[in-house]
Formats: C-alpha cells, sequence, structure tokens
C-alpha cells in the first residue's frame, strides 16, 4: 500500500475563481498559477514518489500563521487548537487547489480521491501538510 506526505511552505491558499475579461476570454489568477507550480514542484522533488493509478485518500493540514496582535493567552488557545481559524481561505478551495496541482503527476485525475479532509489550524510556521494514500 502506498502512501507519500510532503509539506508546501508557506500561508495556505486556496484556489481561486477563473476571472473572465470583457473580450470573454478566461484566464487564471497568476496567484494560483504560482502556488499550483510549487506544489507540482515539490511533489515532483519526492524521491521514490507513487503514482497512484486507483482509489485515494487525501488528508491535508493547513497552518495558518498567528496574528501578531492577539494577546498571550489567545496566542496560547490557538496553538493549543481550542481556537481555530475562521478566516480565508475556505477550506474547500484549499483543497481544489492542491488536488488540481497534483493531476497528471501523482494521479491521473483528482476524481480517484475518495476520502479527502481538509483541516484549518493555527500554528507558529504557516504551512500546508498533505498526505495521500491508496484506497
Amino acid at each position: 500500500m502506498s502512501e507519500v506526505s510532503f509539506t508546501i511552505p508557506g500561508n495556505p491558499m486556496g484556489k481561486q475563481r477563473a476571472r473572465t475579461l470583457k473580450t470573454g476570454r478566461s484566464y487564471t489568477p497568476k496567484e494560483t498559477v504560482s502556488y499550483e507550480n510549487l506544489v507540482k514542484l515539490i511533489y515532483s522533488e519526492i524521491e521514490n514518489k507513487p503514482y497512484f493509478e486507483g482509489p485515494i485518500g487525501m488528508f491535508i493540514t493547513a497552518i495558518f500563521p498567528i496574528p501578531k496582535s492577539v494577546s498571550k493567552a489567545k496566542r496560547a488557545k490557538m496553538v493549543s487548537g481550542e481556537i481555530r481559524p475562521t478566516i480565508k481561505s475556505d477550506w474547500d478551495n484549499i483543497g481544489k487547489l492542491v488536488s488540481d496541482s497534483l493531476n497528471g503527476i501523482a494521479y491521473h485525475d483528482d476524481k480517484q480521491i475518495v476520502d479527502g479532509r481538509v483541516i484549518k489550524s493555527y500554528g507558529y510556521a504557516p504551512m500546508v501538510q498533505v498526505t495521500m494514500w491508496e484506497v
């Protein structure tokens, strides 16, 4: 049974909507494209990484930075998980960006993901942790 885990450093980001110009042409915002390319680069650098052929499970933990303006008491509650982030990005957009980024390099298509979960929490170092496994 194959399993792989990796970490995307930096602030979690969700997939942004495609923009449409007055001419009718649509494009993906450059921030989304840049983050997708970062995810692809990090996955491509993993040694002995699996290419999943069948059903996949995916677990994503998005760790947001603690705001500098919060009190020490509130900071401790954020780190312990008592206070969770209800800020942007939405949990589903975080999952969508990560899963779309891995199309063609970790699996054929993200339709193979049959079991998925995204958790948002606070931490001292912002990052997104991803674990995938064969179901």
